[in-house]
């Protein structure tokens, strides 16, 4: 359901930036704005900028930009819905929708919301608890400074200890058959016996808050100070714990992993706590379980690059693969996975602490890329030697190849996969797509058909001729993972009885201006908004209208429904004052641009557009530079970002 356009507006108008920004950023008043360093990239010098008046915020350096609501996405994590919920709740608002629930549905939303909230508490109380015997117990102490964790460290993850008492928690709860600490996984109930036994689930365990994105709560992870088994012991899933979406350590990690660049997914708690003391804060772990799918989305919400730690033996390269196959759907051109493999006697821990953290730098440095230990899976158990070994080799890499994002990544890879295969990267993907082989060079293609039934070959293909749609009335070609379909299935056919539709003649008509060119490819391809950067999404957002705020909108779009098409984008915004705009600029039929130069087109007019939003920003700053000590400084860093532009533009 989508939350009103006007209800967005009314939150904006009664937030104020610098108070939301305030709270997780040092900020002192500089002239008219107030300035901090940026949460968002590592700096010395503050170039991090909150406008009172415009209520935005800047960075100067790495281009951050945006309202209040991006602030709250970008810094903590949360997706649109949540950051709007977050920001309303802090004003006393409560989000409308659109298309509003029953009042049954309305009213058990509500009792969901307040008892994960309830959980919440439960597990704060909890937390405060173990850390109070923390302090208490030597013996706890001892351990943790055995493995060479100091205070800061223990009281920045906060750190607690469980003691041996099978019911200590009874002196925490004043209630300690309240249903809430059953499900909140801190007490387990027993019937056995008919007695109704209850005792603590952790006992004589160093404790490990497990914390959300927004730094609540949610579990905990415990590990025993000997060698008793399990050694780590984690909440059960409860209503507001999952470990196939949790990781240990993000939350204490968001502002190193955009300082350092990367995340650095290990193990488990210890390594996180360990890294972190030895100066590698942007560590994170699962909480013993593979690594999922929903990990590595909610890691690339935080950073471009992540990097896998895994032990070398057996089970650490098992582990690798699950992990590759997490990663595979989301290793776009513009994002970088690692694999890091130790040796058999070491962790990160051992790791650093035997060799010192420059080595283990060095050896994140030559981690193994993504796209070779594909390779190295394709490969495994594979006779090289031998056709049949190289056509087992081709089918192993078929599905991992697949699950690539269109790309130049996906198409290199292709290519590396024929050589080992023997066969060129056209006869390969012909093959797994089930194709007919293409004619010879100068065959006579008009009449071309399949021996097997008479069909037209490209009734096998992955793409659909030029008009063709899948008889949902769906012509624009959707690739076969989005769609849940197989290759070679003979999705594109012609619907029974119909010829093959000519296209309209002609492209759509050439944009007027740089503002609608952008808005066209936008509306032809709203995933692609996911790879611009925030000063480029702010750039499209505070166009003047009605552009900006059908960027706006697009933007809100995709949070909420993900990357739609035209006739979806269409029919959602009917009424939308935008809609007169959005209708002429789609007119017509589409272009016959491939991907690459659709990316190429993309990129040469945002740079452009840059450039000009840079002129204008360059001629503010000189402006200001009689009340503004900074403002020259400022000047300097735009007048040097848009000489690079410029010069990469003639390039």
């Amino acid at each position: 359901m989508a939350i009103p356009e006007s209800f967005i507006h009314e939150l904006l108008a009664r937030t104020d930036i610098v108070e939301i920004v305030g709270r997780h950023v040092q900020l002192k008043k500089g002239g008219a704005n107030f300035m901090g360093l940026c949460p968002f990239h590592g700096e010395k010098s503050p170039s991090f900028s909150v406008s009172p008046t415009k209520q935005f915020y800047h960075c100067f350096g790495c281009g951050a930009h945006g309202d209040a609501i991006r602030f709250l996405m970008e810094h903590t994590g949360v997706g649109f819905r949540d950051a709007v919920q977050d920001l309303a709740g802090q004003y006393g608002l409560e989000v409308p929708d659109d298309d509003p629930l029953s009042p049954e549905q309305k009213a058990q939303a509500a009792a969901r919301r307040e008892r994960q909230a309830t959980l919440t508490d439960v597990l704060e109380k909890a937390g405060d608890a173990y850390r109070q015997r923390l302090r208490e117990s030597p013996r706890a102490v001892d351990y943790l400074k055995g493995r060479g964790v100091s205070g800061a460290i223990a009281k920045r993850f906060g750190l607690g200890y469980a003691p041996e008492g099978w019911r200590t928690l009874a002196g925490v709860f004043p209630d300690y058959a309240d249903a809430l600490l059953v499900d909140s996984g801190l007490v387990i109930a027993s019937d056995e016996g008919g007695e109704g036994k209850r005792y603590d689930r952790f006992r004589d365990r160093i404790m490990f808050p497990i914390r959300n994105v927004k730094g609540e709560c949610i579990g905990f992870g415990g590990r025993v100070l000997g060698d008793e088994k399990p050694k780590y012991l984690n909440s059960p899933e409860t209503p507001v714990f999952s470990k196939g979406r949790e990781l240990y350590g993000l939350f204490e990690a968001r502002t190193a992993l955009r300082e350092q660049g990367y995340a650095l997914v290990t193990e488990g708690y210890m390594d996180v706590v360990a890294l972190a003391q030895l100066g590698f804060a942007n560590a994170v772990a699962t909480l013993g379980t593979a690594c999922t799918d929903e990990h590595v989305h909610k890691l690339f919400r935080f950073t471009d690059a992540v990097v896998f730690s895994f032990d070398g033996d057996a089970a650490g390269r098992r582990a690798a693969r699950k992990a590759l196959e997490a990663a595979l759907p989301h290793a776009t051109d513009v994002r970088s996975v690692k694999f890091l493999f130790l040796p058999a006697e070491h962790d990160p821990d051992s790791f650093i602490r035997a060799n010192g953290t420059d080595a283990f730098g060095q050896a994140v440095a030559q981690a193994v890329p993504l796209s070779r230990f594909l390779l190295e899976a394709a490969r495994e158990g594979c006779e090289l030697g031998s056709a049949e070994g190289r056509a087992r080799m081709a089918s192993q890499a078929r599905p991992l190849w697949q699950a690539l994002p269109d790309g130049a990544l996906r198409q290199q890879l292709l290519a590396e996969i024929a050589q080992a295969a023997h066969l060129e990267p056209a006869g390969l993907q012909a093959l797994w797509a089930g194709q007919a082989p293409a004619p010879a060079p100068g065959a006579p293609r008009g009449d071309f058909r399949d021996a097997r039934d008479g069909a037209d070959a490209r009734d096998y293909a992955d793409e659909p001729p030029p008009g063709w749609d899948d008889g949902g009335g769906h012509a624009p070609y959707t690739p076969p993972a989005a769609r849940g379909g197989a290759k070679g299935q003979g999705k594109w056919k012609r619907p029974f009885g119909a010829a093959a539709p000519r296209p309209p003649a002609g492209p759509r008509p050439k944009p007027a201006s740089r503002a609608d060119h952008a808005a066209r490819l936008m509306l032809e391809r709203l995933a692609a908004w996911e790879h611009l950067s925030g000063e480029e999404h702010a750039l499209l957002c505070g166009l003047p209208a009605p552009h900006g705020p059908l960027f706006a909108w697009l933007e809100r779009c995709l949070h909420e429904y993900g990357p739609l098409e035209w006739p979806q984008l269409r029919a959602d915004m009917a009424g939308q004052p935008f809609e007169d705009l959005a209708v002429r600029l789609m007119a017509g039929p589409p272009g016959s641009a491939t991907e690459a130069e659709w990316d190429a087109e993309l990129r040469d007019l945002l740079d452009r557009m840059l450039i000009e939003h840079l002129k204008a920003q360059e001629t503010e700053a000189i402006a200001a530079a009689g009340r503004d000590p900074q403002a020259l400084a400022r000047y300097r860093e735009l007048l040097t970002r848009r000489l690079a532009l410029e010069k990469k533009q003639r390039g």
